[in-house]
């Protein structure tokens, strides 16, 4: 039942918060560029089938524009995003090009106590601006607003929103320097945030969430000043996109709600955790809301012990090609001799008779397994949960999507929500070191066996009750047991 090619997390660029490096002498962004590109090109699973999807001519114009960039970079940062930008033309997720670990510590024991000297401010002193907050009878969008290292003050001038840092926790930002700015039309939305680094991220969903909760894109931000009344139907909501462990609430007396903000292999403990803690309730319950929304992908093993509550009837999953070749069945040997991957002894002889396997067919597609699909099959099937509904949006990847494949097998369940990411059909990655160790490249070991029948890559899974915009994601809880008690 268990998988036997252990999923990597989904992996997205995270663009790191350094002062600005640069490069060795001996190693420019020209040749890191011709390193990824090379490696990638030779040992990727997805490079050939993006190619035929796309085409040999657009590849190559990608490639010279990306030639011109990197021809101009200046600072290892400016070579990240710019080979990052390259990767991206093959697909969106299930990539990634991050500094080396040696890189990071080097700017951690250099870092200067403000890197921006240069940022936007806005001069408004936090009394002053406190001053102002108190004549105001509704504060809407402005205040005093805090994440989870920065005291951010919002205030309106013109048509434009301008949070500016109040207080901080970042070495890179400093009081008065310009965090984030937004603008809210009558029929758009649209701002920015400014990251550790200053990177710019665009968002063009805000939204207000009672009187003390404001999102702006997929940043949260909670009220420090002015205080006010809280409105306690936004509780839940707020409570469940905070939240970093899962849970269970009884919402009604036939409902139960399972958020599980995570799949990655290191949540499955907590996760297995509570679904043990409440296998009886469950049991005992008519309905069950699962939330995953605006996962992380992970690992398939996290899930595993959701499945015997979902099942009805057979599940089918079907597998995976390895791509085989020097470079990618060495990971089979980092699974038996590094401990970071928690391999047991049964673990350790899979991936030795898998790299046994791979070798010997190198430079070809390889199934690990007997057959195309894994039959997954239990002695039982639960009386209830007799309706089981799962929440999942553009959040969700990866693992997410795996979990999903599963679980719409079920004839108890049905999907809540928006379409998923959809970054799938190429996974279980790998992340190995340049030449001059200044970057780790992480690519796709494996294709699915779905494609191309069955692809999930680019249009993401479909929900069966898709929640429009007018029904806010506050509510979506509530509209799905309406739904699975027949209301």
């Amino acid at each position: 039942m268990k998988k036997t090619n252990p999923m990597k997390p989904l992996s997205i660029l995270t663009f790191l918060c350094l002062p600005m490096l640069i490069f060795s002498q001996d190693c420019d962004c020209s040749s890191n560029y011709a390193w990824v590109k090379k490696t990638f090109e030779e040992n990727d699973a997805g490079y050939a089938y993006a190619l035929q999807k796309k085409g040999r001519e657009l590849y190559e114009a990608h490639n010279s524009q990306i030639a011109a960039k990197v021809a101009a970079v200046e600072t290892l940062q400016e070579c990240q995003a710019v080979l990052y930008e390259w990767l991206t033309f093959f697909r969106p997720g299930h990539i990634g090009l991050q500094l080396h670990e040696s890189v990071t510590q080097q700017s951690a024991n250099e870092a200067p106590v403000n890197s921006f000297p240069d940022w936007e401010t806005y001069a408004m002193p936090a009394e002053d601006f406190r001053a102002y907050l108190d004549q105001k009878e509704d504060p809407g969008f402005e205040g005093i607003w805090e994440t989870s290292s920065y005291g951010i003050g919002i205030k309106k001038e013109g048509d434009t929103y301008v949070g500016f840092i109040v207080e901080s926790g970042a070495e890179t930002w400093s009081e008065g320097q310009v965090k984030l700015k937004f603008q809210v039309e009558e029929d758009r939305e649209s701002g920015v945030f400014y990251m550790y680094d200053h990177s710019p991220v665009a968002f063009d969903k805000i939204s207000m969430l009672g009187a003390n909760s404001l999102q702006l894109g997929r940043f949260n931000l909670s009220r420090r000043y002015p205080e006010l009344t809280a409105d306690p139907k936004f509780d839940a909501y707020i409570k469940s996109m905070d939240a970093t462990l899962p849970y269970l609430d009884q919402i009604s007396e036939t409902t139960l709600y399972l958020r599980i903000p995570s799949f990655q292999g290191s949540e499955k403990k907590a996760i297995d955790s509570v679904i043990a803690a409440n296998r009886e309730k469950i049991l005992a319950t008519e309905n069950l809301i699962i939330d995953i929304r605006n996962g992380t992908g992970g690992s398939d093993s996290s899930y595993k012990e959701l499945l015997p509550f979902l099942y009805t009837n057979p599940i089918r999953e079907v597998g995976v090609e390895f791509l085989s070749t020097k470079l990618n069945n060495q990971r089979m040997l980092d699974f038996i001799n590094k401990p970071e991957y928690g391999f047991d002894e049964e673990g350790k002889k899979w991936a030795q008779e898998s790299f046994d396997r791979l070798t010997k067919q190198e430079g070809a597609w390889v199934n690990l397994n007997d057959t195309k699909a894994t039959i997954i099959e239990y002695d039982t099937v639960y009386p209830y949960p007799k309706n089981i509904g799962i929440l999942i949006n553009g959040g969700n990847g990866s693992t997410d999507e795996q979990f999903l494949l599963a679980a719409k097998q079920s004839r108890k369940v049905k999907l809540f929500g928006t379409s998923t990411m959809g970054v799938l059909d190429v996974s279980n990655m790998y992340f190995v070191p340049s030449p001059c160790n200044e970057f780790y490249l992480g690519y796709s070991l494996t294709r699915s066996m779905r494609i191309p029948d069955f692809t999930i890559d680019e249009h993401g899974i479909q929900p069966d009750f898709y929640l429009d915009s007018e029904i806010p994601e506050y509510e979506w809880v509530r509209y799905t047991e309406s739904i699975l008690k027949g209301e």
